[in-house]
């Protein structure tokens, strides 16, 4: 097909801001997933939008079970059950005890 340009597992994103490799990020509205590398505004970096991920930030004072749907909290960046203000962004990919700054989640593009 002459149009088609690939899956969006991965994509070209241009920075609006500053992220840090391996750390997930919003760019806009809906672009959601992990740079690659690090950069800064104006940057184009490969964003992968779908995976298994993990050490990625998350809001304390709720423990995850496997499943759990997540969400991205823009504001404190970090992944949280709550839903309220936040983009759905895929589900837990482990179990998390409430005191965790950091757990496994699992990146799902379609479910946002």
């Amino acid at each position: 097909m002459k149009t088609y340009i690939s899956k969006a597992d991965t994509l070209d994103v241009t920075l609006t801001g500053a992220v840090t490799g391996g750390v997930a990020a919003l760019v806009g509205a809906q672009c959601f997933g992990v740079p690659m590398i690090d950069g800064i505004a104006g940057d184009v970096v490969a964003f992968v939008r779908e995976g298994v991920f993990s050490d990625q930030p998350t809001d304390t004072g709720a423990a995850w079970t496997f499943g759990d749907a997540l969400y991205w909290d823009n504001t404190a960046h970090v992944f949280t059950k709550t839903a309220t203000n936040n983009l759905r962004v895929g589900f837990a990919g482990a179990a998390k005890l409430s005191g965790d700054t950091t757990a496994t989640v699992v990146i799902d593009r379609r479910v946002g």
